[in-house]
């Protein structure tokens, strides 16, 4: 008999939320993330080492006896919920998540530690765009060595290790220095794209591709609902406050009640994302109801966020489409985050697959 879940955060949960917040108030101010959107190195190095080293996070999903922190999903959903509230520009769900979750499904103990530890950077080289239990992309294996390409792979730019499936089977580690990286145009500035390309790399086998990309992807899902909370949460409450000290005809703008009903629908929005996205870290925490759970989340959460994205900037009028400010960096990351592992429609058809709804 299963029990009722906990949603509610914990102590611990509290204090790590104020850790993390407290670390990328530090590093990843709006205007230095917008900076680094305009470089050609958006990624935040040295927030990643803090995360990463400084407070271990990085291996928050591994067990202690494989080097890492045995915390559970829950722990990891706070996080992300801080680095999407502050669009944080490092490698967190793609190595700490993606790439890790895969490895948890492999016997690969010293790769695995070298994540956890934040040494090295992983990156599961799988499009975005794929959805738990979707059909990717692999590249062939010939004669020991890789040849293809992989396109759309998240945070490839920065990773020192990409896991690549193959036409065998096997997933395979490959050193990103024997690939070629070619960055593509992407909408999220702070999560770049590129294009995997290999030409005879050698790769060593960790075990079967198709356990280890499901695992990965059911938990990219199910956690990236955490992100798309702390990406709403902060619209609506820059929203509020930007509303509370803008004045028109000599009075607070959000007094007029057509923006009170905006903002009042857009927190109900919010309050049931924390709701979903909650449970789905407690179900991949727990191992009940995963498949529904995460599938809910995503379903709720995408449209969420880029409407809370959308009245942020339409609410903050002029300043809203500056560039200086950093709103468009929310809209961009919950445009993407839409369509990453799977779009909400995507999710919606699994629900009513996995209750047994059928279509019309």
């Amino acid at each position: 008999m299963s029990t009722q879940p906990d949603l509610l955060y914990s102590e611990e949960e509290e204090a790590l939320r104020s850790a993390v917040r407290d670390l990328l108030a530090d590093h990843c101010d709006a205007p230095g993330v917008i900076a680094r959107t305009e470089s050609d190195a958006p990624h935040d190095l040295a927030a990643w080492k803090a995360l990463a080293d400084g407070m271990g996070l990085a291996g928050l999903l591994v067990p202690e006896d494989k080097g890492g922190q045995g915390a559970t999903h829950r722990e990891v959903a706070v996080v992300l919920e801080e680095l999407g509230r502050a669009v944080a520009p490092v490698p967190y769900l793609t190595s700490a998540v993606v790439a890790t979750e895969a490895l948890l499904a492999t016997d690969a103990d010293d790769l695995l530690a070298e994540l956890a530890s934040g040494r090295r950077i992983g990156a599961l080289a799988v499009a975005l765009n794929i959805a738990p239990g979707g059909a990717y992309k692999v590249v062939r294996h010939e004669d020991g060595a890789l040849h293809g390409e992989l396109t759309a792979v998240a945070d490839a730019a920065v990773a020192d290790v990409l896991l690549v499936p193959a036409d065998d089977g096997g997933l395979y580690a490959v050193d990103a220095a024997d690939a070629t990286l070619v960055p593509q145009v992407s909408l999220d500035l702070t999560r770049p794209l590129a294009t995997v390309r290999l030409d005879g790399a050698p790769g060593r086998l960790l075990g079967d591709a198709e356990p280890a990309v499901r695992r990965a992807l059911r938990s990219a899902a199910g956690l990236l609902a955490s992100e798309q909370l702390g990406l709403a949460d902060w619209a609506l409450t820059e929203t509020v406050r930007y509303l509370k000290e803008r004045k028109q005809f000599n009075r607070p703008v959000g007094g007029f009640q057509a923006l009170k009903h905006r903002l009042a629908q857009l927190w109900l929005e919010v309050v049931n994302l924390r709701a979903a996205a909650r449970n789905a870290a407690d179900a991949l925490a727990t191992g009940e109801d995963v498949e529904l759970s995460v599938a809910v989340a995503q379903a709720y959460a995408a449209p969420v966020a880029v409407h809370a994205a959308e009245e942020a900037l339409q609410l903050h009028a002029g300043i809203g489409m500056t560039w200086e400010h950093p709103i468009h960096l929310y809209l961009k990351r919950a445009k993407a985050d839409s369509i990453a592992y799977g779009t909400a429609g995507a999710h919606r058809a699994a629900v009513a697959e996995l209750v047994d709804l059928q279509a019309p």
